[in-house]
Parts: C-alpha cells; structure tokens; sequence
C-alpha cells in the first residue's frame, strides 16, 4: 500500500494553521474597520477647528486652519492619505494634545492592559470558583449567594460599583487608595520596561512603588472584575452542571474517584464554551474599562477615547478604534488557539 503524501500544510503544527489561516482575513477586516471608523467618526458634532481656536475665532482663521489640518479636502481624500499615512506608521497628530497619536497610544496602552489584565484573572477565579461550588454544593448558601450575583451582577452599572466602591473603602473606612491615578503623586514612575507598574517596580527593586501601585488597582479591578464575572459565572455553572451530572462522572465517582478527582474532570471537559465566553469578554473588557479609567483617573486608552470623542479628536479616535480592533482579532485568534488545545477533537 502506498504512503498517503503529507502535503506542507498539513505537516505544520495546528496552531500555526490556524495563526496563516487568520492572517489572510487580518487584511479586508481592518479595512473594513478602518473604512467604517473614519466616516462614522466624521458624523461626530462638532468641528476639530472650532474646538481648538474657540468660539471667538474668525471664519478665515478657523478655514486656515481646517486646510491645514487637511478638513477642507473631499471626504475620500481624506481617507485615501490616513490608509497611506498609516502604512507608513503614521497614526497622524492627535488635535488635543500635539502629540503622534502612535506616542499617545504607547504611553496609555499598558495602564489599559494592566487594569483589564488583572481584572481578568480575578474574573475568572472568582467566577469559575463560584460555579463549581454552586454545582457541587447545591442549595448551600455559595449556591444561594451566585443565583443572586448572577442576577444582580448585569443590572449593576460599572461605574455606580466603582463609587460605592470608592465611598466604603476610602471615603468612609480608609482604607484604600486614593482614586487618582496609578501612584502616589510623590512618585516617581519605575523604570520602562513592560509598561506594568506592578512589574516594573519589582524588576526595579521599588517596593514602595510596588505597594503604590498594587493599592490604586485594588479598587478598579474589583469594579471591572464584579461586573463582568457575572455572565462567566452562569455560562459556567451551565455548562459544568450538565457535564457534572453526566455518566461519565458518575462512573468515576462509582470507580473510587475523589470528588477533586471529579471536579478537575468534569472541567476539563468543559473548557471549550468557558474559553469562548472568557474570549468576548477580554475583548469587551477594552471599552467596558472606559468609565472605570475615567472614575479612577486611570490615564488609560479608554479615557484617552472620552477626551478624543468630546474634543472632536479625529486622528485619537481613529487610533484608539484600531488598536481596539487589533487588540480584539488578536484575543479571538488566541480563543481559536486555546479551544483546540483544551478538545483536539475540535476544528475551528
């Protein structure tokens, strides 16, 4: 019998697949984002000039000064330089503040990715832990205490937990952070090197900075992390309850297994619905932190969003609404990647 040929793409491992087989749709979607964010965005009230010379300004200087900025120009003018700008690297110069949006962004990216990375760990800890022992402990009081949180958990704005938050813990009892940014005022900012404060301070040897920084995310992190544990926790306990209540499981329970034995199996087989919802709401988690970085005043890309929205910020916002996008089409193709791996029987 003949040995069946391997073509190349077959020989390559399947996350390299699927990591080649996403690469080719990377290029229609950002254009497609890119094309839809910069008209959408010029439907925005206000005019970029009017805002940065006052209402005061004269019709000839506010008409200078949207022909340098390059408003006067068709609206397919406009969009054919900023794709050329931006294959050149070019995010353009953010009208609010002078600076390279690309420079903006960099500066602001990582207190973004620290508050939601953290967040998101605490999330699924949290969420994943409550939904097993809501299964495994039926009608206690841990099942009693989910049923109501998953209720309440949606219902409850973001922004209203981050202020009753807020009044409790540093108002009232003291005992948190001021919610004034990602140090002490007195601080200076450790070293760059992951943009981390927490890890930076560390790599830095600052413990005093470390402790400055680990209090200030203390009480955004709950907020972002109660919010969005909710939905997580009832996909959760869906899912686990019917794998926990399947044969499989209580056949190794009649096998002798313990019941740790038990809970890590039923699991595992319930990895793949778990990593998807964890997946949306990683890629949630970027926008739904805009109100949070703005209570805390975080300094994050969500607040730099709100000062782009409300000063007519074209080139900001357009920056912000592409790294969001890349941001999300990276989570999603990490998602792919995790689902295989937790059931190799399945193929995305």
């Amino acid at each position: 019998m003949l040995a069946t040929i391997q073509k190349p793409w077959d020989i390559l491992p399947r996350w390299l697949q699927i990591i080649l087989g996403r690469l080719v749709l990377v290029v229609p979607q950002m254009f497609g984002v890119l094309l839809v964010t910069f008209f959408l965005i010029r439907l925005l009230p206000g005019d970029p000039a009017v805002l940065l010379l006052g209402n005061m300004a004269t019709p000839e200087a506010v008409a200078q000064l949207r022909d340098r900025l390059g408003l006067n120009h068709s609206i397919w003018v406009q969009f054919a330089d900023y794709v050329r700008h931006i294959f050149q690297g070019d995010l353009g110069i953010s009208i609010f503040t002078s600076n390279p949006v690309t420079v903006d962004l960099l500066d602001r990216a990582p207190a973004t990715l620290e508050l939601i990375g953290y967040a998101l760990v605490l999330m699924v800890v949290v969420a994943i832990a409550l939904a097993i022992a809501s299964v495994v402990w039926r009608g206690g009081f841990i099942d009693l205490f989910a049923r109501v949180y998953g209720l309440a958990a949606g219902a409850i704005p973001d922004f209203w937990i981050g202020l009753l938050l807020i009044f409790f813990f540093y108002s009232v009892l003291g005992w948190a952070a001021p919610p004034f940014g990602r140090l002490d005022a007195i601080l200076s900012p450790p070293p760059y090197v992951t943009g981390f404060y927490t890890i930076d301070s560390l790599l830095a040897g600052s413990l005093e900075t470390f402790r400055s920084s680990v209090g200030r995310l203390i009480l955004p992190v709950i907020t972002v992390a109660v919010v969005n544990a909710g939905a997580l926790m009832k996909m959760t306990h869906s899912v686990f309850s019917g794998v926990w209540r399947s044969e499989f499981v209580q056949h190794g329970r009649a096998s002798g297994l313990s019941e740790a034995q038990l809970v890590r199996m039923a699991l595992r087989n319930s990895l793949p619905p778990i990593i998807t919802i964890v997946g949306f709401i990683t890629g949630f988690l970027l926008g739904s932190a805009v109100l949070v970085e703005t209570i805390f005043s975080w300094g994050g890309l969500g607040q730099y969003a709100v000062q782009a929205v409300i000063n007519s910020d074209y080139p900001a916002l357009q920056g912000f609404i592409l790294v969001a996008a890349v941001f999300v089409l990276l989570v999603y193709l990490a998602v792919d990647i995790l689902y295989e791996l937790a059931d190799p029987r399945i193929r995305t």
